[in-house]
């Protein structure tokens, strides 16, 4: 069983985030930071939990601090950026856009930040908003939240 150290930082969380999208190339880089701003835009009360994981740098949007509590996430690692349904597998997908086959989770591949403009994914958002158990803030803006950093990770570029 191989132990998974949390990497503690002074930086800020911002700081920390840049950090971690600089790891990748700078497509994908570029791609998951105009993904992130027009998740921001779109959920800006939803807190942002951040998980630079083994394989994925995980940027989760929750009403809560809790990781169980969060709507989607961006995955993204070295091949792109995915908008991940947490409990994507109980989400109505009248238009076939949910790739997955997990018990629990789906996806959407991003392409191109614009993707998560168009109105089949806008539904697929709208559709995760209404099935969470906790609401989303109605005023104020979520924090960025460094949830934790894996010593071990994949190479991402």
């Amino acid at each position: 069983m191989r132990a998974n150290k949390v990497v503690v930082s002074t930086d800020s969380p911002d700081d920390q985030l840049d950090s971690f999208f600089d790891k990748y190339e700078s497509a994908i880089a570029a791609l998951a930071r105009a993904c992130r701003g027009a998740m921001r835009k779109r959920m800006p009360t939803a807190n942002e939990l951040v998980y630079d994981n083994y394989q994925f740098l995980a940027i989760g949007y929750s009403p809560t601090e809790r990781t169980s509590e969060c709507i989607v996430s961006l995955a993204i690692n070295k091949h792109g950026v995915a908008l991940s349904f947490y409990y994507g597998a109980t989400l109505d997908d009248p238009d076939g856009v949910l790739l997955g086959t997990g018990k629990q989770s789906r996806f959407i591949r991003l392409p191109t930040a614009s993707t998560l403009s168009e109105p089949v994914v806008e539904a697929r958002i709208d559709a995760a908003i209404a099935q969470g158990a906790v609401p989303l803030p109605v005023g104020g803006k979520g924090k960025l939240i460094i949830k934790s950093i894996s010593a071990t990770q994949v190479p991402r570029r």
